[in-house]
């Protein structure tokens, strides 16, 4: 049994980590010497590609969270027929005479907006010029402000983290019919 050979044919039992012979290095490593200056482009593009990696795994998070708004957005969008309800509940409410209702009902409807809030709900608060990004309007009335000028709110818009949920339904002004516009002629042209 000692006299078996193995399969490289010269009966010594090859080492684990190779075959080395007392300290040398084997032929293979000896023609491998890397340059200095290709040693030098090898670390670069290793560094570039640890900071691709690390770009990749930021917009990875990113898209995660991108998504979870969308999503959350998306369930705000099935929750504000119930919002503007409660707030023709509050309105209705407030009329009664029962205080303990109208109470009630100021009550449901604080901690349900403290709930969406904390989870990135914001009220559009449309004032001055009308906002074609956040506003939507439903009507235009003659009125002597300027043009465009927003005059009431007729159903709030809401953002869930900066995404928009729900436009706000606006009435803006308008020039009055018989105004007419200055074009920079004297003549009137």
């Amino acid at each position: 049994m000692a006299d078996e050979k193995n399969s490289n044919g010269n009966g010594k039992i090859p080492e684990k980590n190779g075959d080395r012979s007392q300290g040398k290095e084997p032929e293979a490593a000896m023609n491998n010497v890397v340059s200095k200056s290709e040693y030098e482009e090898l670390k670069e593009r290793v560094l570039r590609m640890a900071a691709e990696f690390d770009n990749y795994k930021k917009r990875s998070a990113a898209d995660v969270a991108n998504a979870k708004n969308v999503g959350k957005a998306e369930m705000l969008k099935r929750m504000l027929p119930v919002l503007d309800e409660f707030e023709l509940a509050m309105i209705s409410s407030a009329k009664s005479q029962d205080e303990n209702l109208s109470k009630g009902v100021k009550m449901v409807y604080a901690n349900l907006m403290d709930a969406l809030k904390a989870e990135g709900l914001s009220e559009l608060e449309p004032s001055g010029k009308y906002d074609p990004y956040t506003d939507e309007i439903i009507m235009a009335k003659e009125t002597d402000k300027d043009p465009g000028t927003v005059l009431e709110v007729l159903k709030k818009g809401y953002k869930m983290n900066g995404i928009l949920v729900r436009p706000a339904s606006v009435i803006i002004s308008k020039e009055p019919n018989g105004a007419q516009k200055d074009t920079g002629n004297k003549d009137g042209k």
